[in-house]
């Protein structure tokens, strides 16, 4: 069982962990706010005032660390628009996913015209 200290070491890192994450997340939003009109890339909605606070900065290639000064991997997205594109980011990985030793099956087996030729055929 850990101790005393080292919990309370674990929980202080924890948050010097969480504080420099906040940190550079602040950092890189400050400088796309600088370089991007205030318009979400999407819905093409306006962010003014309080408001500004909605507009997120996404990371075209999803990866947090990618973060180039002159902000080509960014896109400055409002919150209901950046949940979607990463709902669907998430979508897609989970479609594109092999299943375990082989193909992955089509999403539906069920062919309404499998046999409309043979029919036709029949009638002529």
């Amino acid at each position: 069982m850990p101790s005393e200290k080292t919990q309370l070491d674990k929980d202080r890192l924890d948050r010097v962990i969480a504080e420099a994450r906040r940190n550079r997340e602040q950092d890189y939003r400050e400088q796309a706010l600088k370089i991007y009109p205030w318009i979400c890339a999407r819905c093409g909605r306006e962010f003014t005032g309080k408001r500004l606070r909605e507009l997120t900065v996404h990371h075209k290639d999803h990866n947090h660390n990618n973060n180039p000064p002159d902000g080509n991997n960014w896109e400055l997205l409002c919150l209901y628009c950046h949940d979607n594109e990463h709902s669907r980011y998430l979508d897609q990985e989970w479609y594109d996913e092999a299943t375990p030793g082989g193909e992955q099956e089509p999403p539906s087996t069920h062919r309404p015209f499998a046999g409309l030729e043979t029919l036709l055929k029949d009638k002529k």
